[in-house]
C-alpha cells in the first residue's frame, strides 16, 4: 500500500508540472509568469489533443508504477521462499553432522573393543587348548591342507607329533595332491615343536588318530 501511495504521488506530480508547462507555452509572449491573461479560460487553455496526451501519461505512469509493484512482491515472495529453503536445508545438515558425529563415536568404540580384544588374546602359539591348533604353523601346510587334515580328524600338532612312518605313509595316500610333502617338509618334527612350544610338555598323550592310548 506504501509503494502505491508513493507512485500515485509521483503521477499527480508529474501531471501538474506537465499541465503547467502546456500553459506557460500557450501564454502570449511577455505575459509576466503567474499572471492570467484576461478574457483567456484556463480550461479552455488545454486542447482536447493535450488531455489525450496527459491521459495516456497518467495511465503509462499508473501501469509502470503496478508492474513495479509486482514485481517487489515477487521479488519478496522469492526472497521468502529463499530463507525457507536455507532453513530447510540448514536442519537437514545438521541433522546429517549428528548422524555422522554419531558413527564416528561408534566406530571409535568399536575400534577400540578390537585393540582390547587383540591386546588381551595371547599370540596363537601360545593360545590354550580350547580349540584346535592352527596346523597352518607348520611350514607347508595352508589353509586347504589345515582343511584336509581337519577333515581326517587331525587338529592339533600332538598328533602329527606322533605319527610314525607308517602313519606317514597313511596320510601321504590320503593327501594324493601333495605326495611326500609330509617328509620334506619334515612335519613330524615341526609339530612336536609347536606343540612342546604351545603346551609345555612331550608329545605324549594320544595316539596318530587323536585317540588317547
Amino acid at each position: 500500500m506504501l509503494i502505491l501511495a508513493l507512485i500515485a504521488v509521483v503521477a499527480v506530480a508529474a501531471l501538474t508540472g506537465y499541465a503547467y508547462g502546456l500553459r506557460k507555452r500557450q501564454l502570449p509572449a511577455g505575459t509576466p509568469s503567474g499572471s492570467t491573461v484576461i478574457g483567456v479560460d484556463p480550461a479552455a487553455a488545454v486542447s482536447a489533443a493535450d488531455a489525450e496526451r496527459i491521459g495516456a501519461e497518467k495511465a503509462r505512469i499508473i501501469r509502470g508504477g503496478e508492474g513495479e509493484a509486482s514485481r517487489l512482491r515477487q521479488a519478496l515472495a522469492d526472497a521468502d521462499a529463499i530463507r525457507y529453503q536455507a532453513a530447510v536445508f540448514g536442519e537437514d545438515r545438521r541433522r546429517l553432522f549428528a548422524a555422522l558425529a554419531d558413527l564416528r563415536g561408534d566406530n571409535a568404540r568399536y575400534r577400540q573393543l578390537v585393540i582390547d580384544i587383540e591386546n588381551n588374546a595371547p599370540p596363537p602359539i601360545l593360545s590354550g587348548a580350547a580349540g584346535p591348533d592352527d596346523l597352518k604353523l607348520i611350514v607347508g601346510v595352508g589353509p586347504v591342507l589345515e582343511r584336509m587334515l581337519h577333515n581326517l580328524g587331525i587338529m592339533s600338532f600332538q598328533q602329527i607329533a606322533h605319527w610314525s612312518e607308517r602313519d606317514i605313509d597313511d596320510f601321504d595316500a590320503r593327501l594324493p595332491e601333495f605326495p611326500g610333502r609330509i617328509r620334506r617338509d619334515q612335519w613330524v618334527t615341526q609339530a612336536r615343536s609347536l606343540h612342546q612350544a604351545k603346551y609345555g610338555d612331550g608329545a605324549t598323550g594320544l595316539r596318530p588318530d587323536g585317540r588317547r592310548p
